[in-house]
């Protein structure tokens, strides 16, 4: 399948070839604000597909509008008209298509024209009536408030905020592409589409989510960046980094023993960090109430003393670092570990609450 994209340098343009390349689909025709009319005679002339994502939304003058997005479009129908050929084409419209300003007149009246042209010819149209997209490549200080924020967060210059509670709906560009990818082969009937997950925030819980993203090398607090919109924020804010802020370092803390460096820390899952011990170490020698940990040796070897506060109750295991085998704290048992080998031990910790300097729930007990 041969696909024409308009618009192929654009933000969405770039992320959707990316998409359908990893999809398989390899012959793909790029028109892009360089192409010549004969670039795109050409590509109309084998494309079994269309994606037009090209349009005007920053014009020097309104009158681009019209020319852009409606004289584009209709040159692409007359195009194919000429050819004979009747083409299945997915356009990215807006949601401003419902709204009586020159930028959303244009895009309806696009839209109208390939809604002709699918009565006349039969051939698929789909339209999205595209809210906000953000992600990975989108353009600062253009025409994504998202994409602006992030770049600015990422290198710490200041951000503008008319209304913190104005209104965003939002659709992330991964979102898009596979919707846009799972139109071909399909049975997406044509028409209006939309995608599936939108959205709905306010600017202000954009900006504050951002600011909680950049400090967070500092606290080591992580936001739950796991799911949903926090997730494609996150994702697309790291995207604007400069290449020197591709690494950061975290606190290390040495003695004798060896170190303790803390890696992350979350509001709700506790925090992860590593420690090392030389032979002979022993660290520990306390027991939590209520704190729980996880202890995995990813090099040497160590034993693992427990003892029951009250009962008085003593386990011992041993693991190495081969062994991929976690160890778990028990509240109510102290608990100790020990560097048994030759060489150097390195553990990583994960601990099921922030470590609390006032309330830190780790009473020294022996084992």
């Amino acid at each position: 399948m041969k696909i024409l994209i308009t618009g192929a340098n654009g933000f969405i343009g770039k992320n959707l070839q990316v998409h359908l390349k990893e999809a398989g689909y390899q012959e793909i025709i790029c028109i892009d604000r360089e192409s010549t009319t004969a670039d795109l005679q050409e590509g109309l002339k084998n494309a079994d597909f269309i994606y037009h994502l090209a349009g005007i939304n920053r014009p020097k003058d309104i009158t681009e509008f019209h020319a852009g997005n409606v004289g584009l479009t209709e040159e692409i129908i007359a195009g194919l008209n000429a050819l004979g050929r009747s083409v299945p084409i997915a356009y990215t419209s807006s949601i401003q298509a419902e709204i009586d300003n020159p930028y959303g007149a244009s895009k309806s009246a696009a839209e109208s024209v390939l809604r002709e042209y699918q009565k006349r010819t039969g051939a698929a149209v789909y339209i999205y009536r595209l809210p906000n997209v953000f992600g990975k490549w989108c353009r600062p200080n253009y025409n994504s408030a998202v994409a602006t924020f992030c770049h600015n967060t990422a290198h710490n210059l200041p951000i503008t905020i008319n209304d913190a509670n104005a209104a965003l709906r939002l659709v992330y560009i991964d979102d898009v592409c596979e919707s846009f990818s799972s139109l071909l082969g399909s049975k997406v009937p044509a028409g209006q589409v939309d995608v599936t997950t939108v959205y709905d925030t306010t600017v202000g819980f954009v900006a504050e989510t951002l600011a909680k993203f950049r400090i967070s090398r500092d606290t080591l607090i992580t936001e739950a960046v796991g799911t949903g919109l926090v997730r494609a924020l996150y994702s697309t804010y790291v995207s604007y980094l400069a290449t020197d802020d591709f690494s950061y370092q975290v606190p290390s803390y040495g003695d004798a023993r060896g170190v303790f460096v803390e890696m992350l820390k979350t509001p709700d899952c506790g925090q992860f960090s590593f420690f090392t011990a030389h032979p002979g170490i022993t660290r520990g020698g306390h027991y939590h109430h209520t704190k729980t940990e996880k202890f995995l040796v990813i090099k040497g070897e160590a034993r693992f003393g427990f003892r029951h506060i009250l009962t008085g109750e003593r386990v011992e295991l041993i693991t190495k670092g081969a062994e991929s085998r976690i160890v778990e704290t028990i509240p109510g048992w102290a608990h100790d570990i020990t560097n048994i080998g030759q060489d150097e031990m390195v553990v990583m910790l994960w601990a099921n609450e922030i470590f609390d300097r006032q309330k830190p729930d780790t009473i020294s007990h022996e084992v």
